[in-house]
């Protein structure tokens, strides 16, 4: 039976994550395969490079740098988050991704994406960071609307996964992922609310599918809630999110912040360590 490890996005709300996955490392916890939206796409990789440590470092140096994001960059490139910062000079000279690790961890990988033209979903396998598409995929997978340009790469347009599906559990176990570890970074009593998307009508007029779609995402996300409650239930899954609202925003970029987010996510993970480890069969 293989194991699944999910990841939610959420921006800088996903420093909840960076703590729970570093745990998983320190423990020695691994997984057939790591499907992550968004931020959570981003925080999976310092996971199958086995960079315990990495993440929360870096977003706490660079965080608040104008360079990583910022209007900024929105205003002299079209992107809030800077490309070739974010993309480039972080992983592979700054703080580097250990590209070797990634490639040798047998678990399979991939980046939620959304398709911009059909208004479904892409979930991209990435094996090689090294390799410039793929690393165009994991960017892609956390581009955000409004703020960002569309990312044009293998011949398709694509945003932020977290828009057309944002906890992919359902797509994991249709890929054969039968023992699934979900992380989320909102609460169970969160409900996404409809939202105006009187910008978007503008902005995204010319891909009336992906309109379609961001009409359509509260009451995705807020079923995929509802099933995800429903697997933890039956005991199907293993679920960890936090147990109240972490009180961040997407953007927010405080040093210190980050640091009382990710200590919750830590804080969480360890007391849910031995129900995790005797869900997934480990001594």
């Amino acid at each position: 039976m293989k194991s699944g490890l999910v990841l939610e996005g959420g921006g800088m709300r996903a420093t909840y994550t960076i703590g729970v996955l570093d745990v998983m490392m320190e423990n020695g916890i691994e997984y057939d395969g790591i499907i992550g939206v968004s931020a959570g796409a981003i925080h999976g990789i310092s996971y199958k490079s086995r960079q315990p440590g990495r993440n929360i470092r870096y977003y706490k140096k660079y965080g608040h740098d104008k360079r990583f994001m910022s209007f900024r960059n929105m205003i002299l490139t079209g992107d809030m988050v800077g490309r070739q910062f974010c993309y480039e000079e972080i992983p592979w000279k700054l703080d580097p991704i250990d590209n070797e690790a990634f490639k040798a961890n047998p678990a399979e990988f991939y980046a939620v994406c959304a398709n911009v033209e059909t208004g479904g979903t892409e979930y991209m396998k990435i094996d090689d960071l090294r390799d410039p598409v793929q690393m165009e995929y994991v960017r892609a997978s956390a581009t955000l609307p409004f703020v960002s340009r569309i990312v044009e790469v293998g011949g398709m347009k694509l945003l932020d996964g977290g828009m057309t599906d944002s906890i992919p559990l359902r797509k994991f176990q249709e890929m054969g992922f039968e023992k699934n570890v979900v992380v989320a970074t909102r609460t169970d009593s969160y409900v996404k609310e409809a939202e105006n998307i009187a910008l978007a009508r503008l902005i995204y007029r010319r891909y009336p599918n992906f309109l379609e779609a961001m009409v359509k995402r509260p009451s995705m996300y807020n079923r995929q809630k509802e099933y995800i409650l429903d697997q933890e239930k039956s005991g199907k899954i293993f679920f960890i999110r936090p147990t109240a609202e972490l009180g961040i925003s997407r953007t927010d970029a405080d040093p210190d912040h980050l640091e009382e987010i990710y200590r919750i996510g830590r804080k969480d993970a360890l007391r849910a360590l031995p129900g995790l480890k005797e869900f997934l069969g480990i001594d």
